[in-house]
């Protein structure tokens, strides 16, 4: 019998992977990952969140006990803190815009859960993300798919994954749609099965991202210039960590006309303000990547394209530049592409690789 670890939030969909994988005749072992310390879990209770709290614990519990599989916590609060608060809070700092659950993905989920996995003796490790696996026989690689349910594709915050990591993964749920697999967690009386999902980034509960900076990193960062995209002065800026490309909303200055966030200095710590055609560009270059489907780019390759978690994908061409540096070319230009951000590429459904747009 196969035995499988399965990551478990407290939350619906993990609790639905755990109880397929047991109906499928694998031998299950929940765990749920203590990703912050007391005082970071009570500063989100505060704002009325409980993730990572002694709620969702139990709840992944009672789902463990109901089922009948054993259940442990397991600390990784050191790797999270390391990984991915740390990582995001220095990326914006350098004027970047990270997206954390790919790094969490990246060495938390998939990688420090899956290496104590292996530790204990486990064949694999399983979530609730929607999105498949399956082996290419022709290309002799691991492929990330895209899920039954478009609308929960979580592909791609897991581009990242390695073709080590997806050879001992299950996604029990890409073949499922969420109304599904709400009904079968309610048919089976569990406890989560109306539980609300997670829509914060976890340990930046109140949206306040600036001020998470500035506490974590115990740093006040300088006020500056707003500049338009001449360079001339238009007034003062509260720190670049306040502001992101695209933003339109609480630049606290007033121009006469709608403007917009369209490009950050770090060095000269200025941030340009345009008009909306100012934030289209055509093409980018994304370092740090990751292939999947492929083992190398020989040459250009047409692919669909996203530079955020809920954009449609888009044509493009794809070329490596050398240096581990890919070009991504769009047929049609695309609105706030921002530096930090991952971009993913696609062949159909399947998922190509991605990278970190610089």
């Amino acid at each position: 019998m196969k035995k499988v670890m399965v990551g478990m939030s407290g939350g619906v969909d993990s609790s639905v992977a755990a109880m397929l994988l047991r109906e499928q005749g694998y031998d299950v072992m929940g765990v749920t990952l203590k990703m912050f310390g007391d005082e970071d879990i009570a500063e989100a209770q505060k704002e009325g969140k409980t993730c990572c709290a002694l709620s969702d614990v139990l709840d992944a519990r009672e789902v463990a006990h109901k089922l009948g599989f054993e259940h442990l916590v397991f600390n990784f609060k050191d790797c999270f803190r390391e990984c991915v608060m740390e990582q995001f809070a220095q990326s914006y700092l350098c004027g970047r815009t990270p997206n954390p659950c790919i790094e969490c993905n990246r060495h938390v989920k998939f990688g420090k859960m899956l290496l104590r996995a292996q530790e204990l003796g486990y064949d694999y490790i399983a979530t609730g993300h929607y999105a498949v696996i399956a082996y290419n026989e022709q290309s002799g690689r691991w492929e990330l798919r895209r899920p039954a349910d478009r609308s929960k594709d979580q592909t791609y915050v897991l581009y990242a994954m390695t073709q080590e990591q997806l050879s001992h993964t299950l996604f029990p749920l890409g073949s499922l749609d969420k109304p599904q697999v709400r009904a079968l967690a309610e048919k089976a009386g569990l406890v989560n099965s109306n539980k609300p999902d997670s829509q914060d980034i976890c340990f930046v509960p109140d949206g306040d991202y600036a001020g998470f900076i500035r506490r974590f990193k115990d740093v006040e960062t300088p006020h500056g210039s707003f500049v338009d995209t001449k360079g001339k002065v238009l007034g003062e800026h509260k720190g670049i960590i306040n502001y992101t490309v695209g933003q339109r909303k609480h630049l606290g200055i007033s121009l006469g006309k709608p403007a917009y966030v369209v490009r950050k200095d770090i060095e000269a710590n200025t941030v340009t303000l345009g008009d909306e055609a100012d934030l289209y560009t055509k093409s980018l270059i994304a370092d740090d990547f990751n292939l999947i489907s492929v083992a190398e780019l020989t040459a250009p390759m047409r692919v669909t394209a996203k530079t955020r978690y809920s954009q449609k994908e888009q044509p493009a061409t794809v070329s490596y530049l050398g240096n581990g540096e890919y070009k991504v070319e769009f047929d049609e230009p695309q609105r706030a592409v921002t530096s930090g951000q991952a971009v993913v590429l696609y062949d159909g459904d399947v998922v190509v690789g991605g990278g970190t747009i610089k």
